[in-house]
């Protein structure tokens, strides 16, 4: 019996193909197909030729590789019963559900008494799927891999993108060629981990930044994944995502994929960009969709553990003279928290620093017309902390295991653990106004535990649901922990901790293809970056952090008059702007010229548009290169011009450039020679702005 099924969005489609009943192969993705595409010849016209001598017919790749097909790549599944024996699954079609924007099919293997269960939904909207497996056994067995539903990767793409990185310095770009074998990325550190962001391209050979067929995945989990890429030796390509192997540490009766998130787009790279950050932005996050997303300060490169009430009150007046409207007071406030290496776990108000609690400052911040936000580390504990001394049976792994950042993992996955957390932070937030919370996480588990990541899950949606109001971001020593699983709960990351704005331009770049500008917090860091040693002009760690959900988190107190009238005027211009930019369509803009960072943000109406060009290195050319740009009408023209002439530091000789006048150009000469920017020194922002003529 043959079975087929189809699912589209507004540009994409999806077509499965099940063969005598048995698990389903992806046949098509890829761009739209028409509406009276014949499934039948579709089916006929995919079927493999006669492959080699060893077997008479081409394995079927389904989206669940099994053992009992003969596959002979990497399985979708390793699975044991409890006395050990490996379990090997042959599963037949049972039953499906077919809907307008999903699709859920269901197979028995009768046998080992187990139901497989594949979920795809498609958005429309956003122009991307997600798909998600189950598997639910009769009897108590255990999962060791299971990944979610098996992509049929392309074969006309010579490379595969995704991303490597460290504390500081996240989002490294990395390019592997396809050859036969597997290719794996895994994070076993028990989060996202900044090492491993699972993510995912395959542009194929004709593709470019802004124009050919990409493919994109993107797995949404929090606690840790791998990744197989496998090239097969007849030339097939398939792609896996799941949870950590090993990391569902108990036996059960039912598994369950994360989902993976899969775009394919016909606007090269930048279009998988598109798709995500719009599926982000609308399906996932929860939080209003008018929010004005406010400036943000964090006190944290202020200060650090050195909290006093009159000079954090000092410094929360500068900021909002500056522009702030959102204060954080980061770590340091609770009792005994006077360094990094004590404390977490008890989640009291310090009496020695706030005498009287948090509310003089909180009151003091409101006065200004600033929301508080307030930090923690909940998942952690200090070895010198009561909490610990009280329950040493709480934490993760044995009790002499290497620490990190002198502090150990709360098992949040036992439920006392659970309930002292909500217990602790929900008396803050019911005695206090907070508005916000910094959910911190600065050390890898000491060992993969899915359990964990459910149970922080569970914790998270607790607070959420209790305190509707309050918004959290994920932060994780900066990217560690940054992915759709988490953001389902929070609605703002900390993308590194590296405030270095030449690195912090690199890192934001790269990021941008997967996360929406209104969530991603960038901060204009202090005068001597204190992850690099480096300083570099003010006016370029503005704009940098001006690009993204704009913040401060530097003494404004070492602000001479001229910084902070420069810095007021560069916050000025991100709030004018803010409510255009966060629905921008965003475009890369690669140039030959590697000392420019550049992308094009264009607003909804398409009648107005800023370039942000960023001078991260002396150029090996005397002369700048043409900046072409995308996304632009090419019939129509525009009057381009620079913005901040005053902000840059220019060795330019030219008396005609963009320094001194305005430009009225299309849409075509833009996209095809490009713009001339002026020569300018390292560490310089260009922010060039264009309206659509009339």
């Amino acid at each position: 019996m043959t079975n087929q099924w189809r699912l589209d969005t507004l540009d994409q489609t999806l077509v499965l193909l099940s063969l005598n009943n048995r698990l389903p192969c992806l046949i098509y993705w890829g761009r739209r197909l028409p509406d009276n595409e014949n499934l039948n010849s579709l089916s006929t016209a995919v079927a493999k030729d006669w492959g080699d001598n060893l077997l008479d017919k081409v394995p079927e790749l389904s989206v669940l590789p099994e053992q009992s097909a003969n596959f002979p790549g990497q399985l979708g599944c390793k699975m044991r019963g409890l006395d050990g024996m490996i379990l090997s699954s042959n599963f037949v079609f049972l039953k499906d559900e077919a809907k307008d924007n999903s699709l859920s099919l269901v197979f028995l293997d009768k046998a080992i008494e187990q139901t497989y269960t594949l979920t795809i939904i498609s958005f429309e909207e956003s122009n991307t799927y997600s798909l998600s497996a189950k598997i639910d056994s009769k009897k108590p067995i255990f999962m060791d891999w299971f990944s979610a539903p098996v992509i049929l990767a392309p074969q006309n793409s010579n490379e595969m993108i995704d991303y490597g990185g460290q504390w500081g310095g996240e989002f490294r770009s990395q390019i592997t060629p396809w050859v036969t074998g597997t290719h794996l990325r895994e994070s076993r550190s028990g989060t996202t981990s900044h090492a491993n962001f699972p993510g995912l391209l395959i542009p194929t050979i004709e593709s470019s930044e802004n124009s050919g067929s990409c493919y994109g995945f993107h797995y949404g989990w929090s606690g840790g994944h791998r990744m197989i890429a496998e090239q097969l030796p007849d030339g097939r390509r398939q792609v896996q995502f799941g949870n950590t192997e090993n990391s569902d540490l108990i036996s059960g009766n039912s598994f369950e994929t994360a989902k993976l998130y899969i775009s394919h787009s016909s606007n090269g790279i930048s279009g998988v960009g598109k798709s995500f950050r719009s599926h982000v932005a609308n399906s996932i996050i929860k939080a209003p969709k008018d929010n004005v997303r406010p400036v943000h300060y964090n006190c944290w490169e202020a200060i650090y553990f050195d909290h006093n009430i009159d000079q954090l009150k000092e410094i929360a007046s500068l900021a909002s003279e500056i522009g702030a409207e959102r204060f954080v007071l980061d770590d340091g406030w609770f009792k005994g928290r006077d360094s990094a290496n004590s404390s977490l776990g008890d989640w009291d108000v310090d009496k020695n620093k706030y005498p009287s609690g948090l509310q003089p400052l909180i009151s003091h911040i409101h006065s200004l017309k600033m929301s508080f936000g307030l930090w923690f580390e909940p998942e952690m504990v200090s070895p010198n902390s009561n909490l610990y001394r009280q329950h040493p049976e709480w934490i993760m792994g044995h009790k002499d295991q290497t620490l990190g950042r002198d502090q150990l993992v709360l098992n949040i996955a036992i439920k006392d653990v659970e309930d002292y957390l909500f217990k602790k932070i929900s008396a803050l937030l019911t005695e206090y106004p907070i508005e916000y919370i910094k959910w911190d996480h600065n050390r890898v588990l000491p060992y993969p535990d899915a359990s964990q990541t459910k149970s922080l899950y569970v914790l998270l949606k607790r607070i959420r649901l209790a305190y509707p109001k309050v918004e959290i971001e994920s932060c994780s020593s900066g990217g560690g922990r940054i992915d759709y699983g988490i953001l389902e709960n929070t609605q703002r990351v900390w993308l590194s901790d590296s405030n270095d704005a030449i690195e912090r331009l690199r890192i934001q770049h790269e990021a941008i293809l997967w996360l929406p500008t209104s969530i991603t917090g960038s901060h204009v860091g202090p005068k001597v970056c204190h992850t690099s040693g480096r300083e570099l002009p003010l006016a370029f760690r503005a704009w940098v952090a001006a690009q993204r959900h704009m913040g401060f988190e530097m003494d404004p107190r070492e602000l001479s008059p001229s910084d902070k009238a420069l810095l007021k005027a560069v916050t000025n211009w991100w709030k004018e702007n803010r409510e255009w930019m966060k629905d921008a369509n965003i475009l890369r803009l690669p140039c030959v010229d590697k000392s420019i960072t550049a992308e094009i943000q264009i607003n909804s109406s398409e009648n107005h548009f800023v370039v942000f060009a960023g001078q991260n290195a002396l150029s090996e050319f005397s002369s700048p290169v043409p900046l072409v740009l995308s996304g632009l009408d090419s019939m129509a023209m525009y009057n381009v011009s620079l913005y901040n002439k005053n902000h840059i530091n220019s060795l330019s000789k030219s008396n005609g450039g963009l320094l001194q006048k305005t430009f009225k150009l299309s849409g075509q000469f833009l996209m095809n020679h490009g713009l001339q920017l002026p020569k300018a020194f390292p560490a310089s922002m260009m922010v060039i702005e264009g309206d659509k003529a009339a």
